[in-house]
């Protein structure tokens, strides 16, 4: 036998873990940011190793077998084991993390993540960073399959339970506003969408509907960017939030910020990790995003726009 065979090692159980979560070895491959040949490599190592099929390759999609089902226990319970030997070697401290995956709503790329990277950088000088943008139910898929370690995303609400495999630090509440052209009443304009096919666009479709509230619309688009550049040139009216404001903030000179016309809606952020794993790390980075939000997003905005009151909060 070659040097390599016969071994059982955690990027195996990885990339096995990622293969029957995604089904498909392409997939796994993209979400592991590996070539799909490195997928097949590994699965076959893993499989000699263990002297048993776990995976059916031929059906599509992929399925475990029954050798599979029964492993697949053991892999979840050995890489949950791997994070906390990692966690008890930082000693439950910044100072001794090595490497963090951090997922992160791209509503705060504007200003507060970067900060936020910068100063754990300071701190963190042996540190990897491993940085993830995306939308929220996403992100909170990445961090339950182990390929995140941490996630700072939208509360799922009545979409998403955690069971308590996870554990949650709020860091912020914020209202849905509309967002007109300067000086034009939404009234006399058709709405402009945020794409239902991400969680925001639920809840404000969701909330709509809730009213019985039918708007003429034409555009539904997943960019905030494009809805505000469209809304300052006078398209249409839109409901977004301050964050999305913030986060193209090119555009809040051509346009007016102003409450709902109809009854609030708000949604709320946190930072979520799995429950226990990394020990008080995950409430210490919660803290920094809490101070970074204030500073950067919070106080700006009140100043803009000090109707908000105690509807833009830290958590």
């Amino acid at each position: 036998m070659t040097d390599g065979q016969g071994r059982v090692t955690l990027w195996g159980i990885e990339v096995f873990l990622a293969v029957t979560e995604e089904r498909a070895i392409s997939a796994a491959a993209r979400r592991l940011g590996v070539s799909p040949s490195a997928i097949s490599q590994q699965l076959t190592g893993l499989e000699t190793a263990l002297g048993a099929v776990l995976l059916d390759r031929s059906a599509r999609p992929m399925v475990l077998t029954p050798a599979g089902a029964m492993f697949r226990r053991h892999a979840q319970t050995i890489l949950n084991a791997e994070a906390e030997a990692r966690s008890d070697l930082a000693m439950a401290d910044l100072s001794g993390l090595t490497t963090l995956r951090l997922g992160v709503i791209e509503d705060f790329d504007a200003e507060v993540t970067p900060l936020l990277l910068q100063g754990l950088a300071q701190d963190l000088k042996g540190c990897r960073f491993l940085l993830e943008t995306g939308a929220s139910h996403r992100l909170l898929d990445q961090l339950e399959a182990r390929a995140l370690d941490m996630v700072v995303a939208a509360d799922l609400g009545s979409e998403g339970t955690h069971e308590g495999w996870r554990e949650v630090h709020p860091v912020m509440a914020e209202p849905f506003v509309a967002v007109a052209p300067k000086g034009r009443n939404p009234a006399d304009l058709p709405l402009i969408l945020y794409t239902a096919r991400h969680l925001m666009g639920r809840q404000i479709a969701s909330h709509l509907a809730r009213q019985n509230l039918k708007l003429t619309h034409r555009f539904e688009l997943d960019s905030y960017r494009a809805i505000l550049a469209m809304v300052a040139g006078g398209a249409g009216w839109t409901i977004l939030t301050p964050l999305a404001l913030h986060h193209s903030s090119r555009f809040r000179e051509g346009v007016d910020v102003m409450p709902l016309p109809f009854e609030p809606l708000g949604r709320s952020l946190a930072l979520s990790a799995r429950a226990g794993v990394l020990k008080d790390i995950p409430a210490q980075v919660a803290e920094r995003t809490r101070a970074l939000i204030t500073s950067q997003v919070v106080g700006p905005a009140l100043q803009d726009w000090p109707w908000l009151g105690d509807s833009l909060r830290v958590l």
